[in-house]
């Protein structure tokens, strides 16, 4: 029986301590905060309960696997509903398409609403998406990743034709996709991995093919429930949790991980040791001195060439009858475009990060929409005049205090907390005065929940930072900007000895499906007890 210290009890720590306990490991679960599930949080005010992390599950087969992995059927623990409607899109001259569920009737749907014809372009597209996701789900997203991958990629050419790792993802939806409004929907799943679609690869195509093909779920009760059924798996199998409890050190001997010293000086030894944490955290503060601290420094200058991801403004909106005169109901899931999705981008990134102009598309009303974007002038990062709107509004009795109430989660992309080169949140009224626009604008385009609205609760990016310990506020870790990104963030498998890396910031990414993917590949590199 070995030793594993997991440190972090965020969705990839409580899925990696699962599985090596189940495996017949001794684990200790280390969390900082007094709760479990990282970025994937809850708050309840008074009744109204709130995600305060992602609102959506795809992939559903991967949970299934994990809980059938560590000793019961996912079904038992957890109720997923498949939404009809995955997502409401409201363009900006006005069009609104409700996308099915279901993949086979997208198409139609498409025609509908946008136009005879595009629902063709959208399905040409997905055709090649699949082939995308056919080529990259095994050796990319569902095993340990390295340079000598990419390499062998490179020598199967039809497999490189398919991929086309020299194009963005959104010069390749414009090879299929000749409306301004498909293209704008094709980008924002850029933004799924905290990326630029004008740089991202167009590999990512491989997103909106799983999503539309394995469908939108949610959660019965929020999805928070994720993270209190891995939690009571995990403590079932034997797993010993330490809530509150900060690590400062993982300690090494002859160059290899052997434990880790908590703030409050305790010691404890391991075999293994799972870091649960942002790779930028781990290799910069946590593991010091000897050959393993210079091996992790070189390991956090890789990660430090990489663009940061993206980071959220978060509105948690307590609502008082949200389905009253003058709102209509909501989907569980509204998206309202911005009229220039280039300037969202080169807001949340800085335009000195782009260098150079993205190609593809063409104007919508007299502004870019998907389309060609403005050379720039090297501005810094700084908050979007004028971002697109994400809601999720789930109509779950569980989740509000009485009925015709509303317990609502409003997102717009953000630049990172970065006080010394870019947005400071913390700079006195930013974040109520920003929130007061973001409603203004929710209002502008049709969703006016100003007289319903009981009270609000304000996220930024430095609340993310503080909360998770997410430098920056990164959602993702790091962007899937350049070719290259994508398939090599920090590996699994550290350069230190008995270290191994979960949760977004590593391979194979952000998001719920990949972060448990990321334990997988953890568990079967540290194999039986």
């Amino acid at each position: 029986m070995s030793r594993v210290v997991v440190i972090g009890a965020g969705v990839g720590g409580l899925a990696a301590a699962a599985r090596l306990s189940a495996r017949g490991h001794r684990v200790t679960l280390i969390e900082q905060s007094g709760e479990v599930g990282g970025k994937l949080g809850t708050l309840d005010d008074n009744g109204f309960v709130f995600d305060t992390g992602p609102s959506l599950v795809t992939m559903p087969q991967i949970f299934e696997e994990l809980f059938a992995a560590t000793g019961g059927a996912l079904a038992e623990e957890l109720e997923l509903q498949r939404l009809e409607i995955a997502c409401r899109y409201t363009f900006p001259d006005g069009s609104v398409l409700d996308m099915p569920g279901e993949r086979a009737a997208i198409p139609a749907a498409i025609d509908a609403a946008l136009g005879p014809g595009l629902g063709d372009q959208w399905a040409g597209f997905m055709r090649r998406a699949e082939r995308i996701w056919d080529v990259t789900h095994e050796p990319f997203l569902e095993s340990p990743i390295s340079a000598g991958d990419l390499l062998r990629l490179s020598r199967r050419l039809r497999d490189v034709a398919t991929v086309a790792p020299w194009r963005s993802l959104r010069s390749l939806g414009a090879t299929y996709l000749h409306d301004p409004r498909l293209r704008q929907l094709l980008d924002r799943y850029a933004t799924y991995t905290g990326s630029d679609p004008r740089r991202a690869p167009g590999a990512l195509a491989a997103v909106p093919y799983a999503e539309q093909a394995f469908g939108s779920w949610y959660v019965c009760g929020g999805l928070y429930r994720i993270a209190e059924a891995l939690l009571a798996r995990a403590v079932s199998l034997g797993t010993d949790l330490m809530l509150d409890t900060e690590v400062d050190e993982i300690l090494t001997s002859g160059g290899r991980a052997c434990g880790v010293r908590t703030v409050d000086g305790r010691t404890l030894s391991a075999d293994v040791v799972v870091a649960n944490a942002d790779a930028t955290q781990v290799y910069e503060r946590l593991v010091c001195g000897g050959p393993a601290g210079k091996s992790a420094q070189r390991a956090a200058r890789g990660v430090a060439r990489a663009t940061p991801s993206l980071s959220g403004f978060v509105m948690l909106l307590a609502l008082d009858g949200p389905t009253g005169v003058g709102l209509d109901p909501q989907p569980h899931h509204h998206v309202l475009f911005t009229e220039d999705y280039d300037d969202e981008f080169d807001s949340v990134f800085g335009s000195r990060a782009r260098g150079g102009r993205a190609r593809g598309g063409r104007a919508l009303g007299g502004r870019a929409l998907g389309g060609r974007a403005r050379a720039g002038r090297g501005q810094p990062a700084r908050p979007v005049a004028r971002p697109t709107l994400y809601v999720s509004a789930p109509a779950d009795p569980a989740i509000v205090p009485r009925s015709g109430a509303g317990s609502w989660f409003v997102l717009v992309n953000a630049p990172r907390h970065d006080p010394v080169r870019g947005v400071d949140w913390t700079r006195p009224g930013l974040t109520e005065g920003y929130a007061d626009r973001l409603l203004e604008q929710l209002a502008g385009r049709g969703v006016d929940v100003r007289p319903h609205l009981r009270h609000r609760i304000i996220r930024s990016p430095a609340d993310l930072e503080r909360l998770t310990l997410t430098p920056g506020g990164s959602i993702y870790g790091t962007a899937s900007n350049g070719a290259r990104a994508a398939f090599l963030r920090p590996a699994n498998r550290s350069p230190v000895p008995g270290l191994f890396l979960v949760g977004g910031s590593a391979h194979p990414g952000g998001g719920l499906p990949l972060v448990v993917l990321s334990a997988r590949i953890v568990d079967n590199l540290i194999g039986p007890a």
